[in-house]
């Protein structure tokens, strides 16, 4: 079994180098990211190939199913809505992360999952989403088999985050998101452990946004998606 990252002595995903910056992919354009565009999108999607599937199993449990929420939120310029991990969960502590979890013998669908899981985690409640699709299956090196669910949040909507889960809330342009240019690729090899990932980290304000992992690769199919 491969080791987590996260248990190698001194290691920092912000430290790793940078091997390439996808600059010269093009843009997703503005005009595709209303939620008149995003409807139709989803409506009617286009034949297209997801990029990152499949990582490297590093932790030896059984499967768990999972959903999470890629929520876009209304605003004059839309926002992806995420969410920084405590420090003290079992898996992905501190990470950035969409809300959600594991599936419950209750949710009949995996949107079912994300909506719940987004209302106990940060406060989102169902009223305030429209759940537009879902992009394709995304498994984890710990086991989770993701499905992640896009929707459209009002935003008017009151958010109050679960201080157990949830360390921050913020939320990040999606014009940033499905630009290429601000998708880096990192390569870690190192005592015969070979990792490779995406990382787009976002400047808000006075703080920096490490999002990487799972959460990037999730965000790489997604400008698969819009830009088929």
């Amino acid at each position: 079994m491969i080791a987590p990252l996260s248990s190698l002595p001194d290691f920092d995903p912000r430290l790793v180098p940078v091997v390439g910056v996808d600059a010269h992919l093009p843009a997703v354009p503005v005009q595709a990211q209303t939620a008149e565009a995003l409807r139709a999108r989803f409506a009617h999607p286009p034949q297209w190939e997801p990029e990152v599937l499949l990582e490297k199993k590093f932790m030896n449990r059984e499967p768990a199913r999972a959903s999470v929420l890629i929520a876009i939120v209304l605003r004059e310029q839309p926002m992806v809505l995420l969410t920084e991990r405590t420090a003290h969960l079992s898996t992905h502590s501190g990470q950035v992360a969409f809300p959600g979890g594991r599936a419950d013998a209750g949710d009949a669908t995996p949107a079912d999952t994300a909506l719940r899981e987004a209302q106990e985690e940060v406060g989102l409640a169902r009223d305030f989403v429209e759940v537009l699709g879902t992009l394709p299956i995304y498994v984890t090196g710990s086991s989770f088999i993701i499905t992640p669910v896009v929707a459209l949040v009002q935003p008017d909507c009151v958010l109050q985050p679960n201080p157990y889960e949830v360390a921050d809330l913020f939320e990040v342009p999606l014009d940033f998101l499905l630009n290429p240019a601000n998708h880096r690729r990192h390569v870690f090899d190192r005592d015969g452990v070979h990792r490779e990932w995406f990382s787009m980290p976002y400047q808000d304000g006075g703080k920096n946004h490490y999002i990487w992992g799972a959460t990037a690769g999730m965000l790489r199919n997604f400008y698969r998606f819009m830009q088929a």
